[in-house]
């Protein structure tokens, strides 16, 4: 009201050229509004993202992604890509786990054939044979403990020295865990021959 008129016709001038110009904007011009903050941009992108589908369709897609996921995971343990592996098999502390305990004898993968022999010797009902059974299974026992603690403490000293700034937690019994499994059943499969060095 108490403003000259050349200040309001040079407001409405300057108005009119940003918003009416058909040419590119200059990069390092000022843009005439503030930067959105990252956490309102990231929620306008989800709501154009989550508008476009309906529930049916975003359930189809979320079922496909993870379908394809998952086929992506079994080639993986399949052929060891490191890239679509599952968490718990992931890093180079974790491969050369597999690799230590792929590499040499374990008495434990050939536990699950010892029990069962064990079993079938234990349900004849011949004194010495139940006799056998019981020392046999004694026998099994022990030398698993013994071989399985030797590979812990061996494979621990190892990580420590390759290792030294990796995460190396849970390595040691995720690798004691898969020398319970037969070497051709185990999950990623073995990348190295027993006598390799891993």
């Amino acid at each position: 009201m108490f403003r000259s008129r050349s200040k309001d016709d040079k407001a409405q001038a300057a108005q009119a050229k940003v918003t009416m110009s058909k040419q590119p904007r200059d990069p390092e011009a000022p843009k005439g509004r503030p930067t959105p903050k990252r956490s309102e941009a990231q929620t306008q992108r989800r709501s154009v993202a989550n508008t476009k589908m309906s529930p049916k369709e975003a359930r189809t897609r979320t079922r496909d992604e993870r379908r394809t996921a998952m086929q992506r995971q079994r080639e993986a343990l399949a052929n060891g890509d490191e890239r679509y592996l599952p968490a718990r098999d992931k890093g180079p502390v974790r491969k050369y786990a597999r690799d230590f305990v792929d590499s040499r004898f374990a008495i434990a993968e050939y536990f699950l054939p010892m029990a069962v022999v064990i079993l079938v010797l234990s349900m004849i009902r011949v004194g010495s044979l139940q006799n056998i059974a019981l020392l046999l299974w004694l026998f099994v026992i022990v030398a698993i403990v013994v071989d399985s603690a030797v590979t812990g403490f061996r494979l621990k000293k190892i990580l420590a020295e390759k290792f030294p700034d990796e995460r190396r937690k849970g390595a040691v019994a995720y690798a004691l865990m898969r020398t319970l499994q037969m070497k051709r059943l185990r999950l990623p499969k073995p990348q190295v021959k027993r006598g390799e060095r891993p």
